[in-house]
């Protein structure tokens, strides 16, 4: 799926399986774990399996799984969403978030083209892939994090680096936002950063990004990808 020309209708396809991913199928896995982090799965992204169950996006459907049982059903609006993995919709189902995702009507029927919704899903599995590569190139003092799809933001993340040192950072896959209207990777310092350095090309966030369409133009796109996470790795524990 991946590396094919964006679609006319893949913007509206991300914001509403954020919406999807926010107010459905996090507060099922939350209400049951305490956790909502989520991860790629076939065809998509959605919950790793909790209390015999998994709640996920397949294209244009949503899934239920439960024990042997597998349930389907085309993705309609959010409540019937959140109905069908067995919870009541909810704007706030969780008081900590930091930036909250604002809710769009949740009886309005939402668009997810089946093919948008593979990519998008692509995305976050060669997401994955890469930060179990960079994973293992971090020291133990760099304190790396398991990888998750983050809802209140709807990008695949890890976090290395010590804190302590100004070396963290947050690796990331991100599916695009209202600052970037295709996918991006991007590494995000948790410390000051030297804007001299030409690295550090984003200026919307604390950091430097590496668009969809540079990636595509790569023969390795995942090598490039893992190449431009360690590039700002080294440039963070090594202050140059």
């Amino acid at each position: 799926m991946l590396w094919q020309p964006l679609s006319d209708s893949f913007a509206v396809t991300r914001e509403h399986l954020h919406q999807l991913a926010y107010f459905a199928l996090s507060p099922a896995r939350h209400s049951v774990e305490g956790r909502m982090g989520l991860r790629p799965t076939p065809g998509g992204f959605g919950t790793p399996e909790f209390g015999g169950r998994i709640a996920r996006v397949e294209g244009a459907l949503v899934v239920h799984e439960d024990g042997g049982n597998v349930a389907t059903q085309p993705i309609s609006t959010v409540r019937a969403a959140a109905a069908f993995f067995g919870n009541t919709y909810e704007e706030v189902w969780f008081e900590d978030f930091k930036d909250p995702l604002a809710p769009i009507d949740p009886d309005l029927p939402i668009e997810v083209d089946d093919e948008d919704s593979r990519l998008v899903g692509a995305w976050f599995e060669m997401g994955f892939a890469v930060f179990d590569l960079l994973r293992e190139r971090s020291t133990a003092g760099d304190d790396a994090s398991a990888a998750q799809i983050w809802p209140e933001h709807f990008d695949a993340a890890m976090e290395t680096g010590s804190a302590d040192a100004g070396e963290r950072a947050s690796y990331g896959f991100s599916p695009g936002d209202d600052e970037h209207t295709d996918p991006y990777i991007y590494v995000a310092a948790w410390g000051e950063i030297d804007r001299s350095n030409p690295y550090w090309n984003d200026a919307a966030f604390n950091g430097s990004s590496m668009s969809y369409d540079a990636l595509a133009g790569s023969q390795d796109p995942a090598g490039e990808a893992l190449a431009f996470f360690e590039k700002g790795y080294q440039i963070l524990h090594s202050d140059i």
